[in-house]
C-alpha cells in the first residue's frame, strides 16, 4: 500500500515534467491519483485523468472527483455533465454527494430555478439544505414555501447560514407565532452556550421585543443584570423571559447565587414562571450534586418538563436515595421516557425500597435479558447474572457469497485496501442502509475477515444486540493487550471494554479533540505516561502504532485505577473525562456504583461508562466461561 502511494507521488512528479501524457497511470495508482489531485487542487491532472477510461472499480471516483474539482471552482460548472453523472450513478453514495455539493454551488450562483429543479433525490437533506430548498422556492414566487417552513422551525438548527437567512425571512413577515418564539428562547437558554437570542426573538412585535443591550448583558454577566432588576420588573413577558433566561445561565456555574437572587425576585413572576425557574434550579443543582436538588425540583410542582429536567429530578432524588421522590418523579415522565429500560429499573428499584415486591418483580421482568447496563443490572436483581452467550449461528453459504459478489461491497472493502477510510466507510453504511439481517451479518463476516473490526461491530451490532456475540464482541490485538494487563494487573475483560468503546480496535482512530489509536491516547498524555515509565523515544507519531498505543493506554490504565481506589467505574469515568472530575462526582458517603454512574453529569461520560461496564460484563462472559455480575463490578463508591 505504501509502495503503490509512493508510486503516485512519483508519477505526479513526473506529469509535472513532461508535456507528454505518456505516464498515465493505471489500476489503483490511477484512483490514488485522482485522489491526491483533489485534495491539491490540481484540475490540469483531475482533467487528464477524467478524460481517460478504465474498468477499474472505483473508476466512478475518478469522474466524481473531477466534478467536485470543477463545482469548487469560479468557472460555470458543466451542468451537463453533472446532470449525466447523477443520472448513470442514481441511487449511489456518491449521487447523493455529488448532488448536494450541486446544490450548494446553484446557491452560491443564487440560481434559484436550478436549485429547485435538482432538488428531488437527496436521500437525507440537512437542515441547511432545507432551508436553502425554501428559500429557493420563496425567491422564485412560491410563497407557500415560508408557510411550510413556519410550521417546522422550531425543530431547525439555526447554525447554517440558510437557515438564519430562513428564520430573518420568518420573523419579517410575520409568521412566527410570540408563543413559539419563546419556547424557542428557553430550548436555546437551555444549552451551555446559548446563540442566536436576536435573530429568535427577531419575530416579535417591536415593543414585545428584548433590547439587544439587555440581551447581551444577560448573556455575558447574568449576576449583573440580575442584581439590577427591582422587585416588580415584570411589566412585560420579555422581561419575566430574561429573568428566567439569566437565572439559568448563573446556575449553570453556581445554582446557589442564582437560587439567592431568585428568592428576591420570584414575587414578580407568574406562577408558572416561578415553577419555571425551580426547575432551572433544580436541574442545575442535580448536575452539580447539591442536596437542595430535591427541593427545588419540588418546588416545581406539576410543572410539564422537557425529558432531559425530568431526568435530572430522578437523578436528584437518587443521590439523595429518595425512594418515594424518584418515584414520583418516574411517574411523571411522559409514557415514552418512562419506558426506557433506565427509568423502568429505577422504578422497580423505588418499588422494592417501599415495600412493593410484586410490581418491582413485574418492572424487572420487563427489562432483563437484554445485554444492556440496565438488562444485566436488573437481571442481577433477580438472581440470575449475566451468562456466557451461544456461538454466533453460521451464515447460508449462498448468502456469504452473494455479500461477497455486491458491487457496492467491493467497491467500498477496496476503498479501505487504499485507505481511503471516510470514502469506504461512506460506502458500506450506504450499501446496508436497506439491508436485510442475512445479507448484513455476511458483511460483518467480510470485514471481520478483512481486519476491519469496527465496520464488523457496528454492523452485526445493528442487526440484534442480543445475538451474534463473537462478531460483537472481537478480541484482536489479543497478543498485544493481554501481556500487557497481566503486567499491569489489569483486569483483560474490562481493558477490552475499554478498547471496545473507545476505537472499535481503529489503529488509525482520531477524536476531534486529538485523541489517537487503539486506547484513544492524547498526545499530551502520551508524553507524560512515556516519561513516568521510562520510555526514552516516545514521538507523537508512534500513537499510531498498536504496540506503543496499547503500551502507553494500559500504563495510563494503571496509573488511573491506583489514583481512584482501583475501582473501575471511577477509572472509567476518569479514562474519558479526566481523574479529577471521577473524584469529585463521588458523594459524602458511600454510594451505590449505578447511582455514581446514573448521576455522572457529562451525558458522554455517563454513556461511556455504562457501556464499558457492560462491555466488561460480556467480554468476561467468552473468556471466563461463566456468569458474571455487573452488580458486583459496579460494587460502592467510596466517599470523597
Amino acid at each position: 500500500m505504501k509502495a503503490a502511494k509512493g508510486w503516485v507521488v512519483l508519477w505526479l512528479g513526473v506529469v509535472c515534467m513532461s508535456p507528454v501524457w505518456a505516464q498515465t497511470p493505471t489500476g489503483d495508482e490511477r484512483i490514488l491519483a485522482a485522489r491526491e489531485a483533489l485534495r491539491t487542487g490540481d484540475q490540469a491532472t483531475l482533467d487528464q485523468l477524467a478524460a481517460g477510461r478504465s474498468p477499474h472499480l472505483l473508476e466512478r471516483y475518478v469522474k466524481y472527483w473531477h466534478l467536485q474539482n470543477q463545482l469548487a471552482r469560479t468557472d460555470p460548472p458543466d451542468a451537463a455533465r453533472i446532470e449525466a453523472f447523477l443520472a448513470r450513478y442514481a441511487g449511489s453514495v456518491l449521487a447523493d454527494r455529488l448532488r448536494g455539493a450541486w446544490l450548494s454551488r446553484l446557491a452560491k450562483d443564487e440560481n434559484w430555478i436550478g436549485f429547485v429543479g435538482a432538488w428531488g433525490g437527496l436521500a437525507s437533506p440537512t437542515d441547511g439544505q432545507r432551508c436553502q430548498h425554501w428559500l429557493a422556492r420563496e425567491r422564485i414566487g412560491d410563497r407557500s414555501a415560508l408557510d411550510e417552513a413556519a410550521a417546522v422551525w422550531s425543530g431547525l438548527s439555526l447554525r447554517a447560514d440558510a437557515c438564519e437567512a430562513l428564520v430573518g425571512q420568518l420573523a419579517a413577515s410575520g409568521r412566527l407565532a410570540p408563543e413559539a418564539i419563546w419556547a424557542r428562547f428557553r430550548d436555546e437558554m437551555a444549552s451551555r452556550r446559548p446563540s442566536d437570542l436576536e435573530l429568535i426573538v427577531s419575530g416579535l412585535p417591536a415593543d414585545e421585543a428584548p433590547s439587544s443591550a439587555a440581551l447581551k448583558v444577560m448573556r455575558k454577566d447574568p449576576a449583573r443584570y440580575l442584581d439590577n432588576l427591582r422587585p416588580g420588573f415584570a411589566q412585560r413577558r420579555a422581561d419575566s423571559e430574561l429573568m428566567l433566561a439569566a437565572l439559568g445561565r448563573l446556575a449553570v456555574g453556581d445554582p446557589r447565587a442564582a437560587y439567592a437572587r431568585f428568592a428576591r425576585l420570584n414575587d414578580a413572576l407568574s406562577a408558572e414562571d416561578q415553577a419555571y425557574g425551580y426547575m432551572l434550579l433544580g436541574w442545575r443543582a442535580a448536575q452539580d450534586h447539591l442536596p437542595e436538588a430535591v427541593r427545588w425540583f419540588r418546588a416545581a410542582g406539576k410543572l410539564q418538563m422537557p425529558d432531559e429536567q425530568r431526568a435530572w429530578q430522578v437523578r436528584a432524588a437518587l443521590r439523595q436515595e429518595d425512594w418515594k421522590a424518584v418515584r414520583q418523579a418516574i411517574l411523571a415522565m411522559s409514557p415514552e421516557q418512562r419506558a426506557e429500560r433506565a427509568w423502568t429499573y429505577w422504578l422497580a428499584r423505588a418499588e422494592q425500597a417501599l415495600g412493593e415486591a410484586d410490581g418491582a418483580r413485574l418492572l424487572l421482568e420487563r427489562i432483563a435479558g437484554h445485554p444492556d447496563f440496565y438488562g444485566m443490572l436488573a437481571g442481577d436483581r433477580l438472581g440470575r447474572a449475566f451468562t456466557p452467550p451461544p456461538p454466533d449461528r453460521p451464515q447460508a453459504a449462498a448468502v456469504q457469497a452473494d455479500a461477497a459478489a455486491d458491487p457496492d461491497i467491493r467497491r467500498a472493502l477496496a476503498l479501505y485496501r487504499l485507505e481511503l477510510y471516510a470514502e469506504g466507510t461512506r460506502e458500506w453504511i450506504w450499501r446496508l442502509r436497506d439491508a436485510d439481517d442475512s445479507f448484513r451479518l455476511a458483511a460483518a463476516r467480510l470485514a471481520l475477515d478483512e481486519g476491519i473490526y469496527d465496520r464488523a461491530i457496528n454492523t452485526a451490532e445493528a442487526v440484534d444486540p442480543q445475538d451474534n456475540f463473537g462478531l460483537r464482541y472481537l478480541t484482536p490485538y489479543r497478543e498485544l493487550i493481554e501481556p500487557q494487563a497481566l503486567s499491569l494487573n489489569l483486569d483483560l475483560a474490562w481493558v477490552y471494554g475499554v478498547l471496545r468503546q473507545e476505537s472499535r480496535f481503529v489503529t488509525r482512530a482520531a477524536s476531534p479533540v486529538g485523541a489517537q489509536g487503539l486506547m484513544q491516547v492524547m498526545p499530551a498524555t502520551g508524553s507524560w505516561v512515556a516519561k513516568k515509565i521510562g520510555m526514552t523515544d516516545y514521538r507523537r507519531s508512534r500513537l499510531q502504532e498498536p504496540d506503543t498505543n496499547v503500551l502507553l493506554g494500559t500504563s495510563y490504565m494503571r496509573i488511573v485505577l491506583d489514583d481512584l481506589d482501583d475501582h473501575p467505574v471511577l477509572a472509567a469515568a476518569g479514562y474519558n473525562a479526566g481523574p479529577g472530575r471521577a473524584k469529585r462526582w463521588r458523594d459524602e458517603r458511600m454510594l451505590e456504583g449505578a447511582i455514581y454512574v446514573e448521576t455522572i453529569p457529562f451525558n458522554e461520560t455517563r454513556d461511556y461508562v455504562k457501556k464499558v461496564m457492560a462491555n466488561a460484563v460480556i467480554y468476561a462472559a467468552l473468556m471466563e466461561g461463566k456468569p458474571q455480575s455487573l452488580t458486583t463490578r459496579l460494587g460502592q463508591v467510596a466517599p470523597r
